[in-house]
């Protein structure tokens, strides 16, 4: 395992990427509408990929053919933008991006539900927040990844949800999946020791059943579905460690 301390220029010219990854996040995370395909949340990146002169870094990466992933109730993640595919109401939609610019790319996801009554459901987003709040607030020199994935996991499972192990989260940086692995499960006290410079998405992906920790693979050969079809929410940031701590890169530009 090689991982890629960053200089502090290189981070600058990663929270580039990242707050335009935030940027494109939020712009596509507020037109999940009922009725609206999923191609043309696909279209929104494309639209702002060439107004900006960047680059989705999702796009024909390993051959996925969209510019966003659009997940949607059961799916985990890589959820291909397709035109038959319509949101409806009720749906948990998860809108995962990243910008690639300046030889950078960043990483973020958001799950937004479309006139969900249901409170367990609401539970279940509102828990997955908490998992990646809780993973960045473990974060910081000298703290191990199992200390991370071990916060993420314990919010989860105190909740009663479940994990999903056969995904995790990743390093970032000069490509869209770099070491180190960042599980959202661990024991603390293991795994590799964080150090300032390195970069990080932490996206925790919580299903509503325990089962539902088990995936699979659709035909398409992206979307990831949970073996019980129960819901999944998923969300995501990409931090960077600093000497005292971290930073969130994928805030929004215009966050205090």
């Amino acid at each position: 395992m090689k991982v890629d301390i960053k200089t502090k220029e290189q981070i600058e010219r990663m929270r580039v990427a990242c707050r335009m990854s935030a940027e494109i996040r939020d712009i596509c995370a507020a037109a999940v509408v009922p009725g609206i395909s999923t191609a043309e949340i696909d279209d929104l990146v494309v639209d702002y990929c060439q107004k900006h002169n960047v680059k989705a870094s999702f796009y024909k990466y390993a051959g996925f053919p969209g510019h966003i992933c659009v997940s949607i109730n059961d799916e985990v993640i890589h959820g291909i933008p397709s035109r038959n595919r319509i949101v409806m109401p009720g749906d948990l939609v998860k809108t995962d991006v990243g910008i690639f610019t300046n030889g950078y790319h960043g990483d973020t996801s958001r799950t937004v539900a479309i006139g969900v009554d249901d409170p367990e459901v609401l539970r279940l987003v509102e828990t997955t927040k908490k998992c990646l709040a809780a993973g960045i607030a473990a974060c910081g020199p000298g703290v191990h990844l199992g200390d991370v994935g071990y916060a993420i996991e314990k919010v989860a499972t105190d909740a009663g949800f479940g994990v999903v192990r056969d995904w995790i989260g990743h390093g970032v940086g000069r490509t869209v999946h770099e070491d180190p692995e960042v599980p959202n499960y661990g024991k603390p006290g293991t795994k590799l020791v964080l150090r300032p410079g390195m970069t990080i998405a932490i996206e925790p992906m919580i299903t509503m059943t325990k089962k539902g920790e088990k995936t699979y693979v659709e035909s398409d050969d992206w979307t990831v579905i949970t073996r019980d079809h129960s819901l999944s929410a998923h969300f995501e940031h990409t931090v960077a460690i600093t000497e005292d701590g971290c930073e969130i890169l994928t805030l929004p530009a215009d966050y205090p």
